[in-house]
């Protein structure tokens, strides 16, 4: 039942963020400015919505239940110190390589979209470009389906409130994956073959995280811990600075708005997944 429970969500986060991206996208709600984040105020709420719903997933849900677990707290913090440093140096190393392949400070779709207009005769660099943003997305998609694995495993009601958060965060996401690969492929039917492709990764992970946690149960608690790192860090490295911006009071309110709607929306799911 976990294993198939692990499935399905890996699976509907996967892919179906992919599609909700395509689906926001096609409507117009949301016009791709770069690689993370989307142009105009519904990209900004759902920025303020992912970063609501990953900090309330690893403060209100994944650290209580490792702490809970009775491991040494002294360890379980340690791990959050390093999990932290570790994500900071991997998101140094995909920019240095970003920098050095594309000779760019950064690899978002911005820059590709620059580079395209300024120059349509490099089609190499941005064909090698695409591969790298699909390469890039499906190591993250396998690592998304590792921690959901690790919060199923710990509690049901956990690893949904764990999926949410994921997918909150993968939408916004996947609109700069496909932003990127409709730039290399000039279709946007090649490009959400593409990265539902990448995303389909996720219920691979979820499956290695299956096996790899059920066996190392004593681990249970740090695998918790990791995961909350990984969340705590995209949150407040990735979607928050895209967030302090000088905005007019409406807009700041708003902001403010939609990351308590996160924050309540991963607590609704939590209550709910209890309940039931």
């Amino acid at each position: 039942m976990t294993l198939l429970s692990i499935l399905l969500a890996t699976l509907a986060v996967g892919i179906g963020s992919v599609w909700l991206a395509a689906a926001l996208m096609r409507v117009g709600a949301l016009m791709p400015a770069d690689g993370a984040t989307a142009r105009g105020p519904a990209g900004q709420h759902l920025l303020s919505l992912a970063a609501g719903a990953l900090l309330a997933t690893a403060f209100m849900n994944l650290l209580p239940e490792a702490l809970e677990s009775g491991a040494n707290a002294q360890g379980l913090f340690g791990t959050l110190l390093v999990g932290l440093v570790f994500f900071f140096l991997l998101d140094k190393a995909e920019l240095w390589h970003h920098g050095h392949e594309h000779h760019h400070g950064h690899g978002h779709a911005h820059d590709h979209e620059h580079a395209h207009a300024d120059d349509p005769a490099r089609d190499e660099p941005r064909m090698s470009g695409g591969w790298a943003v699909l390469t890039g997305d499906s190591v993250h998609c396998f690592g998304d389906g590792i921690l959901i694995a690790s919060a199923f495993i710990a509690d049901l009601r956990l690893g949904l409130v764990a999926a949410v958060a994921v997918a909150a965060h993968e939408v916004p996401h996947h609109i700069g994956d496909l932003a990127v690969l409709r730039q290399v492929s000039g279709s946007r039917r090649a490009a959400l073959l593409k990265v539902s492709m990448a995303g389909a990764v996720t219920p691979l992970g979820g499956l290695v995280g299956w096996w790899l946690v059920d066996r190392l149960e004593g681990w249970l608690p740090y695998f918790l811990v990791v995961a909350s790192s990984s969340f705590i860090y995209v949150a407040l490295a990735d979607l928050i600075p895209q967030l302090q911006k000088r905005l007019g009071a409406r807009e700041t309110l708003a902001q403010v708005a939609w990351l308590l709607v996160g924050i309540a929306l991963v607590s609704a799911v939590g209550v709910l997944a209890h309940t039931h």
